[in-house]
Order: structure tokens, then sequence, then C-alpha cells
């Protein structure tokens, strides 16, 4: 199967390398001028797991303009924020032939993606996996190889062939794929567990396992997981999962699989860059709201990040302003 990777960060390259290891021909797209410079001027990237065995993996890149591909499947992971501009760029060279797969964090992809492709076409899921960005053109995975896991759904709720097709490549490149036919539920249960994970971990500077440590973690986790599950119960979203398996899928996935890992949110504000937060506590406060019910926790949480993030920039601001003296 013919792959392109439409933004070729962490998780972009996570999924892209592992499937081209499983025997697929991938190509990567990509609007960052250092990423994609970089990765040419070393002849690939720099790929490592867990801060181990740093060696030079060849792929192809392009910018978005200059590519001319012909592959079967898109893969997109983006951020949030930045999916529309780059599907302007990308638009010369879909084909209605072709399908769009995507597993970014947050909501507010998918409204996107069906401008550009049919719903039959659309597939979407969420990757309990973890990567970073060490810089341009250097990745480092985390956790054990296969120690993740994955669910995806069809837009339609109805898996065709190329879609089971999808799941046999994504089990050999070992993300331990669950194909569901219930594609809102799907996509909440990740953003309400990332909802708990990304913005604490966030807030207070910490791995998952840190977070999973504190003796108050699975309290405060419940406590947002309620109102999540309060604000897509009243949206008429049936989850995947119940209340008390979601707390516990947090509470082992921080302390056994990636305890050591930064949330990709921590990852945006460390490295002075907009958090996803309006896409996933946000998201939550602003359905409640249509339907009359405050999900103050998750909002409180919303401001917080964004206080943090004024704070970020004015330490930017700062070093700046010492490095141009």
């Amino acid at each position: 199967m013919k792959f392109t990777v439409i933004g070729s960060g962490a998780m972009g390259l996570l999924y892209g390398i592992l499937l081209k290891d499983a025997g697929n021909e991938v190509d990567f797209v990509d609007g960052w001028k250092d990423n994609v410079e970089k990765i040419r001027e070393q002849g690939g990237v720099y790929v490592s797991r867990d801060h181990e065995d740093k060696h030079l993996v060849d792929i192809d890149i392009y910018y978005p303009e200059e590519y001319q591909g012909n592959p079967d499947c898109y893969i997109f992971f983006t951020k949030q924020m930045q999916l529309a501009e780059m599907l302007e760029r990308c638009a010369h060279f879909f084909k209605p032939t072709q399908y769009a797969f995507t597993c970014m964090n947050g909501m507010g992809h998918i409204e996107k993606l069906a401008k550009y492709f049919e719903p039959q076409k659309l597939i979407a899921g969420t990757a309990l996996v973890a990567t970073v960005l060490n810089g341009a053109g250097d990745v480092d995975f985390i956790g054990k190889r296969g120690a993740g896991s994955m669910n995806l759904a069809n837009y339609t709720e109805k898996p065709d062939e190329f879609t089971h097709q999808l799941v046999t490549e994504l089990e050999k490149a070992q993300f331990h794929p669950t194909l569901t036919t219930n594609f809102a539920g799907t996509l909440l249960a990740k953003v309400v567990f990332n909802s708990v994970v990304n913005t604490i971990c966030t807030m207070f500077e910490m791995t998952m396992g840190e977070y999973a440590a504190y003796d108050g973690a699975e309290e405060m986790a419940r406590q947002l997981i309620d109102e999540a599950y309060d604000v897509c119960e009243r949206d008429g979203v049936k989850l995947i999962n119940t209340r008390q398996d979601e707390v516990a899928s947090i509470m082992y996935v921080s302390k056994e699989a990636m305890p050591l890992h930064y949330p990709s949110m921590y990852q945006d504000m460390h490295n002075y860059r907009p958090t996803e937060v309006d896409y996933i506590n946000g998201y939550l406060v602003k359905i409640g709201r249509r339907h009359n019910y405050d999900a103050k926790t998750h909002a409180f949480l919303t401001h917080e990040v964004h206080l943090a993030e004024l704070g970020k920039q004015r330490e930017l601001k700062q070093q700046q302003g010492e490095t141009g003296s």
C-alpha cells in the first residue's frame, strides 16, 4: 500500500516510518521549512527509541507545492490550528479515489477534512502511542515497539475493503488497531483521555508517570472524566469506554505503558508554541454550553493553560531581548 504522510512532525514520522518498515511505500509532506531542509541536508531523519540507538532513516520529503505523488491514502498529522492552511496547500494533488486517515489530537479536524474527502473515504482514529520531536529532522519514539494501541472508525461507520486493508497494515506496523463502528464515540474517547493527562502534565511540567504517582491522580481524573462524559451524553454520543474504564485506562497508560512520556501539549508549551487546549478541554466546554451544561473544571483548566502560554511568551521575549543585547 502507498501512503503519504501530511504533517511530518513527531506523530507523522512515527506512523510513516513504522508503516514503511512494515513494507509499505511512504512519502512525507511538510510545511515546516526547517524540518524539510534539515531532512534533505542529512539524507533522512534521525530516529531514536527512548533516547537510544540514534540512526539515520532515509525518507522522501516534499513541500506541499512540489508534491506530485499518487498514494492510496493520506495520513494527516498536523496541529489542529495548522490543518486548514495545509489542506489548502495540498488540495491540488488530492484525487477522488484517495482515502484520508488521521489520528490527530483534539476535535475540529473532521469538519475540515470533510471539505476535501467524501464521507466514505474518510477514516479517523485515536492513538495511544508516544513520540517526541527533538528538533528538525530528529525524532524519538517513546516506549517499546508495539507497546501502544489505537482505535479507528469510518466516518460512515461502515467499514469497506480498504478499511480492513488499512487495519492489516497498521497491525503489521505494531500499532495494535481496533476497528469500531462508533465514529464520534471513538474520537471523543481520546479527547477525554487527553483532557486529563495532556493538560495536567503540561500545567505542572511532569511526565505521565509522575502525575500517576500522585495520591490524588485518580480522583482528579475522575472529576474531569465525569464532566466530559456528562457533556458527551447530553450531545448524544456514546463513548467506547465506561467512565470507570476510562479512569483505569488513564492510570494504566500513565503508570505502565508511558510513564516517562511528556504529552504533546507539554512539548508545545515547552517549545513556546501554541497548545491545542481549545480543541481538547475547550472543545468539551463548548459542546457542554450548547446543552446548557457548564463543564467548570475543564473551563478552568483551559484558562489556566492560556495563562501559562502568556507566561511562556513573556519568557521567550525576555530571552530574545537578552540575546539581542
